[in-house]
């Protein structure tokens, strides 16, 4: 039997309270909007400005060379209000709701703005870290989620925070609990840290490799890309025309500008392009390019790419255009269009040695990239291993009032 499941039996073996925030804290305060009260970045500053991209989990909060700046005079008049001390934490109440940092040290010289809720914790009753892992839990989430305000940008008021409920089991099986998810988060961190360097070191021999493929000998002819392709771009869609879901009827996927999943913007009911076909993002991702296995409507500057022959292998022109750095006007709207990249030399060996390349290079990009495969997929399923362990020893047995 495990020190935790000792202190469990002995401490509260029919189950623990449940109590809401405003319970178990001294009080959840909101930061301050500085257009009323101060100037940010004064010329006397002696403190700096937090905000939501300020906030790093458990390793407090970041101060870089983006953080704004106070004086004096502002830090009283956000401490008069919001004054934060060691073992609080900030929690992000607009936009991404929830994003947080752990206080684990003495500020004498911070403000907090309105986006971040400053939660004081009162130490007798509930473990700062015990309280902020599980706000960080999906138990939490799937609790105050439900409460959210807002359709474009969400939204927790201060009212629904202080209603979830936590369970409050005794303050030594919370500081047990505090100790195994420690070790776990640090286990779990520096394997996190081997299996990316693993991949940034995978996707640099990748690129390597790649380079080194395309490093023709003279012998090897090149041709303009126009005159190799078929170049269109995307245009409006009538928003009659699609839909969200793909059904049988509206079975055309709809691409814009984005990466994977984000490029998908709907379907509709007739095609534009004929598959296979690359896309090469004009605007937002300029230059992201994409291959396309099936007919599709691009639309919102997105650039098609359609070999005239079989000539070009269309998974050896993919590869050799994610090495080129596509130059965009620096003055006025940045965006990429068809004239722009027409002029561009692609290099043309035999259709056997284009074939020969994508197979090398399919191989490193699934790898590399593929989600459901390789290191990528180990790192996801090493979060979702810390996360299900977190939630289980988070999850308790509400003490009933007869128990």
């Amino acid at each position: 039997m495990s020190k935790l499941d000792e202190l469990i039996n002995k401490l509260c073996p029919n189950g623990v309270e449940f109590k809401k925030i405003e319970g178990i804290t001294k009080s959840v305060n909101i930061g301050i909007n500085p257009r009323r009260f101060f100037k940010l970045n004064p010329d006397d500053a002696t403190g700096f400005y937090v905000t939501v991209r300020e906030l790093n989990g458990l390793k407090g909060v970041n101060q870089t060379e983006k953080t704004d700046l106070i004086n004096d005079e502002a830090i009283k008049i956000i401490q008069a209000r919001a004054n934060i001390e060691n073992g609080d934490i900030l929690f992000s109440n607009t936009g991404t709701v929830g994003k947080m940092a752990l206080v684990d040290y003495e500020t004498l010289n911070w403000g907090v703005n309105e986006g971040i809720y400053i939660i004081k914790p009162k130490h007798e009753i509930i473990n700062s870290k015990f309280l902020y892992y599980y706000l960080d839990s999906n138990l939490a989430y799937a609790d105050y989620s439900r409460m959210l305000t807002g359709s474009t940008m969400k939204h927790i008021t201060q009212k629904a925070l202080l209603s979830i409920s936590i369970p409050v089991p005794p303050l030594e099986v919370q500081c047990e609990i505090v100790r195994i998810l420690d070790n776990f988060t640090l286990l779990s961190a520096e394997l996190s840290a081997e299996l990316s360097a693993e991949l940034s070191a995978r996707q640099k021999q990748y690129e390597y490799y790649r380079n080194k493929l395309f490093n023709f000998d003279e012998t090897i002819s090149k041709k303009l890309l126009s005159e190799i392709c078929n170049l269109s771009a995307g245009g409006d869609i009538d928003k009659k025309n699609v839909v969200k879901e793909k059904t049988e009827r509206f079975d055309i996927p709809v691409y814009s500008n984005g990466i994977g999943e984000n490029a998908l913007y709907g379907y509709t009911n007739v095609y534009r392009i004929e598959a296979p076909a690359l896309t090469i993002s004009g605007r937002g991702t300029i230059g992201y390019c994409e291959l396309r296995k099936e007919n599709f409507y691009p639309i919102v500057r997105l650039i098609c790419v359609k070999p005239k022959s079989e000539e070009i292998n269309i998974e050896y022109l993919k590869y050799y255009i994610d090495t080129i750095t596509f130059k965009v006007p620096t003055t006025g709207i940045l965006q990429l269009t068809v004239p722009m990249i027409s002029n561009y030399m692609i290099p043309v060996p035999p259709k056997e040695k284009q074939e020969e390349i994508a197979r090398i290079l399919n191989k490193f990009d699934k790898l590399c990239n593929d989600i459901s495969e390789g290191l990528p997929a180990e790192i996801e399923a090493r979060k979702k291993q810390y996360e299900y362990y977190r939630d289980k020893l988070l999850t308790f047995k509400e003490l009933k009032d007869n128990e």
